[in-house]
């Protein structure tokens, strides 16, 4: 049995925060999500058990079968091990945005969604500023970049460090690293803020957070048996690929916004299937417009998941008769709060052996109707491989 996983990340909302419950995902015209709940499994899965941060690390971790609760990494160096940046034993890993700070206010956590080619030389510029200060700076994509720190005491790895898109219009003072290493690091953030102080209208600042060691996580051949493959513009979940053993497809014009590359990543994934027994695609857009409340933005991209990438991943799976395909966002990020929360996320799971439900379309409300539920929402992973996880 072949499985092909679909990610809209950040897709599911909270109900009660919308008229009549018309979510972003009932509102989309979604006929394959439809299509795959009704002649398929419906359901809800917990990704994020209590007392673990709902982020895109933990969640995305349940969705490829590992409870987020047993590990310890840290998003950071997730996202290291997904650009293959090495992480020396005495080192600490943070991701380092590029931010919007309007005096004492954090205003925009991507710093409007800076490009790669304006983001390049100020990155080059804070990297040449904290290098004397035994900090290393990896350039990332757009916003998102890496600061690794000589840390052998764990000072740095202990710090409490807020997710700058959990405190958009946020006092930066008081949103400030908690911990015995806080003064260390806020010297060399300064240092990074002076560096780029004039060069970008919107990248005013960098964001430490998300902090911590090398990565590593049971692989996906060693529980299931099977071979795996990631697509994603996302390091992050690149890193939890790799960190799993899972290779690596790249797509071109891929980059986690609402003009990526939809369809090449449907292409992508019908290619791999020959080749690989689990694809992973995995679309960040979702995510990206409820961080920045962009309600329109977000039905607008959940039916171009819709439309480019389920439609082709359907096709195909149909063809082959023994293909099934599971799509589920990793975590909620509903826009009255414009960040992640924990909650029950709708899945539909279709293909060979798989009976319908018989819902009417896919939605938070219909998924909840079924009264399928995986409280421990890591192990659907292993129901959808029809194997013991």
């Amino acid at each position: 049995m072949k499985l092909v996983i679909v990610v809209p990340d950040g897709m599911a909302d909270r109900r009660g925060d919308f008229p009549e419950g018309r979510t972003p995902l009932a509102r989309a015209h979604t006929p394959v999500m439809d299509l795959l709940a009704a002649e398929g499994e419906c359901g809800t899965a917990v990704t994020v058990p209590d007392g673990v941060l709902p982020g895109s690390d933990s969640a995305n971790m349940a969705v490829l079968g590992v409870d987020p609760a047993s590990v310890s990494i840290g998003r950071a160096a997730i996202e290291a091990a997904g650009r293959q940046v090495a992480v020396e034993d005495d080192e600490v890993v943070f991701r380092m945005n590029l931010v919007t700070v309007e005096g004492d206010v954090l205003s925009d956590y991507s710093a409007g969604s800076i490009s790669p080619d304006d983001a390049r030389p100020l990155v080059e510029a804070v990297a040449a500023a904290v290098r004397p200060l035994g900090a290393e700076v990896a350039l990332g994509v757009s916003y998102r970049h890496l600061m690794r720190v000589k840390d052998p005491e764990g000072a740095l790895a202990a710090l409490t460090c807020v997710p700058p898109h959990d405190m958009l219009g946020g006092s930066v003072k008081e949103n400030a690293p908690r911990g015995a290493g806080a003064e260390r690091l806020l010297r060399i953030t300064s240092t990074a803020d002076a560096a780029i102080a004039g060069m970008s209208k919107t990248a005013t600042a960098v964001w430490c957070w998300g902090q911590g060691r090398k990565a590593s996580l049971p692989s996906l051949r060693e529980r299931f048996g099977v071979r795996g493959a990631v697509i994603t513009a996302v390091d992050l979940v690149r890193g939890l690929g790799r960190a799993m053993g899972m290779d690596v497809i790249e797509v071109e014009g891929a980059n986690g916004d609402i003009d990526t590359n939809f369809a090449g990543k449907g292409e992508a994934a019908v290619e791999a299937l020959a080749a690989y027994d689990v694809v992973f695609v995995h679309v960040e857009a979702p995510d990206e417009a409820s961080h920045r409340g962009q309600e329109d933005v977000k039905v607008k991209a959940i039916e171009l998941v819709d439309g480019e990438v389920l439609s082709r991943v359907r096709r195909e799976a149909d063809a082959r008769g023994d293909t099934r395909v599971l799509c589920m966002p990793d975590h909620l990020t509903p826009l009255a709060i414009r960040t992640h929360a924990h909650g029950a996320v709708p899945y539909a799971l279709y293909g060979a052996g798989v009976d319908a439900s018989g819902v009417d379309g896919f939605s938070e409300r219909t998924a909840g109707s079924t009264g399928v539920q995986f409280a421990r929402g890591w192990e659907l992973l292993a129901r959808a491989l029809d194997r013991k996880g």
